[in-house]
């Protein structure tokens, strides 16, 4: 039994991650300052013996005692890191330098949740983990894309320096229930539209593309990344390849809710991706790792979990 840190454990995420442990018989310390998570997702942990919730900033110095770091506190919905890019500038890069400082004195392994975001606009399709991307450094998606990727930065370093033991997983598009019906996203964004009969909005015509891998299968790369030979510190590409357009995912979810929708279409923001898709060939390598839920049955296990947070 691992005494198991998760930064960010109250968030979407997270709090599936939270669920996995405890499910393999681990303890979990749960770190969250709930700018983003909620406690409703971790609710029903809080009476088992092996979980505990602290609530705190880590862009302060945290001492606890544990086996391995999993880090993934950070907003990431545009919605919510656009809305004090400062502190998410902060939280990214603070917040690494502090769990990085915590496993160098443990001698613990830490993972790093980065983002296919790194990945910028990328003119490189689809995206492998060797691509250095496209990133607007002064642009209002600037304060995420780049602090994570600075965040990738801190972790080599620390690992080139004073060898701690790392890992880096850049996540894609990922869905599925506990996510917040304000972020934002397109997936949650969509299927609350639908339900509520409202009209679908599409930022563009609807062409630009993206790659939607379900929750639990994203977890399981998680964790199956952080339990590799120390020799891997990735990055490693975790995501569903099969690839979508935002209209044909709007179409899938107004025909899966029986909704009386119809779709409208609104101006790009800017510096939106145009296209998006992972190249998991390296998870599929070193961690033995594909997805095995697709968009309609993920969409199925997802949709009632928004009803019931509707009603």
């Amino acid at each position: 039994m691992k005494k198991i840190l998760i930064t960010g454990g109250a968030g979407f995420i997270g709090s599936h991650l939270c669920d996995l442990l405890l499910e393999k018989g681990d303890e979990v310390i749960c770190v969250d300052n709930f700018f983003t998570g909620q406690k409703n997702n971790i609710l029903h942990l809080l009476n088992n013996h092996r979980f505990e919730l602290i609530r705190h900033d880590i862009t302060w110095p945290l001492y606890l005692e544990v086996d391995q770091i999993y880090h993934l506190a950070s907003p990431a919905a545009p919605i919510h890191y656009q809305k004090d890019p400062v502190q998410t500038t902060k939280t990214n890069v603070l917040g690494a330098i502090n769990m990085l400082g915590m496993a160098k004195r443990l001698d613990v392994p830490i993972l790093l949740a980065s983002t296919s975001e790194i990945y910028g606009d990328p003119k490189e399709h689809p995206q492998k983990e060797s691509y250095w991307g496209n990133v607007n450094c002064i642009g209002p998606r600037s304060c995420y894309d780049e602090g994570k990727r600075c965040a990738e930065t801190l972790f080599m370093d620390y690992w080139r320096q004073n060898k701690v033991r790392i890992k880096i997983i850049r996540i894609f598009n990922t869905y599925g229930p506990k996510m917040a019906l304000n972020d934002g996203r397109v997936v949650s964004n969509f299927i609350i539209q639908a339900l509520q009969n409202k009209p679908i909005t599409i930022y563009g015509k609807g062409s630009q593309t993206r790659s939607f891998c379900y929750v639990d299968d994203l977890v399981k790369g998680i964790y199956k990344m952080m339990n590799t030979g120390n020799r891997v510190t990735g990055p490693v590409n975790l995501g569903n390849p099969n690839e979508f357009t935002i209209l044909q995912l709007a179409k899938q979810i107004i025909k899966l809710t029986n909704s009386k929708s119809k779709i409208v279409f609104k101006s790009l923001p800017q510096d939106d991706p145009k296209q998006r898709r992972p190249n998991i060939n390296l998870a599929k390598q070193i961690l033995n790792w594909k997805p095995e839920i697709e968009l309609k049955e993920g969409l199925e296990k997802a949709i009632p979990y928004f009803q019931r947070e509707l009603r």
